[in-house]
């Protein structure tokens, strides 16, 4: 490894520590199926959930947390609406929004609800995957039910990740077999992760989670700070599948991962690509 890249993964590692000793509050508006998981990999990575939906209180909620995840894999009307309130809050206390758009392009409840919310919140941070940026960036994809579909398209991925960063003015974390950021015409692939990490439900909303935590942590630096969490949730990914890639044991091992990722291990172990 060069001395470039060594640097470059000391700088990611330490945003690890700075999240473990800020323990940031991500107030967390997500979907009935992922709340328990997504709850724990939080508390497993080191910072704390509130998992908090109800219109009456998301706006206090939200002023007092230090990161707002708005996940819209269970959706409703009222919760679109609680959502909104909440990112705007979250906006006026200039704390960061991160959108997971699951499902876009599938329903229209799903493709206007993240419209509006783009519309009248400002996000830090978009995490899904590589379907759900493509269409959301105005390109064509496949999607089924919640999933991605189809294959990767390598380089094209790219542009379609920096186009959608350029569009909206926010970060944008997709995930995939490579996964990518942009932000400021800057782009940067991961190249950590592990196959295991498609067989068990959720595993997407907790990337989300983790970017949410690192984000939390250092809110101005909102580029690296999503380069790292990617690659400590994919690097988790791998050390989870090798002690077992069947589903149930994974689901648990990759908690026990993310609580035992150190820094050190991720300066070792990160696999980070700058590309432009």
């Amino acid at each position: 490894m060069s001395e470039q890249l060594q640097l470059q993964a000391g700088a990611l590692a330490a945003h690890l520590a700075t999240l473990r000793h800020r323990r940031p509050l991500i107030h967390h508006l997500t979907n009935i199926v992922v709340a328990n998981v997504t709850a724990n990999a939080t508390l497993a990575l080191g910072a704390s959930p509130i998992m908090a939906a109800a219109r009456e209180e998301v706006e206090e909620v939200a002023a007092r947390a230090d990161a707002v995840v708005l996940n819209l894999g269970t959706l409703s009307p009222a919760l679109v609406e609680a959502m909104i309130a909440a990112g705007r809050a979250a906006n006026r206390h200039g704390k960061p929004v991160v959108l997971d758009p699951v499902g876009y392009g599938f329903t229209r409840l799903r493709t206007e609800s993240t419209r509006r919310i783009l519309d009248q919140v400002q996000v830090a941070v978009i995490r899904g995957n590589r379907s759900e940026i493509a269409l959301l960036a105005g390109g064509d994809a496949e999607v089924r039910g919640v999933d991605a579909a189809g294959e990767e398209e390598g380089e094209q991925l790219d542009e379609v990740a920096l186009r959608l960063a350029e569009r909206v003015g926010a970060v944008i974390a997709m995930t995939g077999r490579v996964d990518r950021v942009a932000g400021q015409g800057r782009l940067v692939r991961i190249h950590n992760g592990h196959p295991a990490l498609t067989r068990v439900t959720g595993t997407g909303c907790m990337a989300t989670s983790v970017v949410a935590a690192f984000v939390a942590a250092a809110p101005q630096e909102a580029l690296p700070a999503a380069v790292a969490a990617l690659g400590t949730f994919g690097l988790a990914g791998e050390q989870a599948a090798a002690r077992s890639e069947d589903p149930g044991s994974f689901q648990t091992f990759l908690l026990d991962a993310l609580y035992r990722l150190t820094p050190d291990d991720l300066r070792q172990g990160l696999r980070v690509e700058v590309v432009a």
